[in-house]
């Protein structure tokens, strides 16, 4: 299978750092027939958390978020990378910004199950033009 590489949309917000709030937002979403082709978080400090949200339909996303009072960040840009798996898949797409001398900022990956990966990767506004250029998203 070929890497899919998408520019695709992203939302973050903040949220307190306790158990069950992921799961609250989530289930917000999926009730208002969400499908996200992302989702992340990581810990802030010991009492706040980001989560990130990459919609398959960003302004259905808005609009349920809206309606479940989720404070939103603007949106901002991230890539998706979705591919066969394999030995030094997403370092191949890494290399390739390296090579570019464009600096990834930060990057998750994973395993798909049944020889799939995906992975999401951020990188300075300023260069993400030129990293779609780099690594052919479209």
């Amino acid at each position: 299978m070929v890497d899919k590489i998408r520019h695709v949309e992203y939302f973050a917000m903040e949220v307190p750092n306790r158990p069950g709030e992921a799961a609250w937002l989530l289930e917000a979403l999926s009730s208002g027939h969400i499908n996200l082709l992302a989702f992340t978080g990581f810990p802030l400090s010991a009492k706040r958390s980001q989560v990130d949200f990459i919609p398959e339909d960003a302004k259905s996303f808005k609009a349920v978020a809206k309606s479940a009072k989720l404070k939103l960040r603007s949106k901002k840009g991230c890539f998706l990378v979705q591919g066969g798996d394999r030995p030094g898949a997403v370092a191949r797409v890494l290399s390739k910004l390296a090579d570019a001398k464009i600096n990834v900022i930060a990057v998750n990956a994973v395993c798909g199950g049944e020889e799939r990966f995906g992975a999401i990767l951020w990188v300075k506004p300023k260069d993400a033009r030129r990293a779609a250029k780099v690594l052919g998203a479209k």
